[in-house]
């Protein structure tokens, strides 16, 4: 009964292995990718409100005078 000559494999696998690769690369760099975001100033929005423009005070129902 013949042996398994072995001899090659490591020639076999390195070759497959470094082909998978380069195939990997060429897949990938074929991709397009979005651009990095970048960021947009933000306005602030000035509205005017009517309690901005006066003095008010809440009450507290226990802070009132008994009757």
């Amino acid at each position: 009964m013949p042996q398994l000559d072995t001899s090659t494999w490591f020639t076999t696998i390195l070759s497959s292995t470094i082909t998978l690769f380069i195939l990997m690369q060429l897949k990938i760099s074929a991709q397009n990718f979005p651009l990095a975001p970048s960021t947009q100033p933000v306005l602030a929005i000035n509205t005017n409100t009517p309690w901005e423009s006066k003095w008010t005070k809440i009450y507290s129902p226990l802070s009132l005078p008994l009757q």
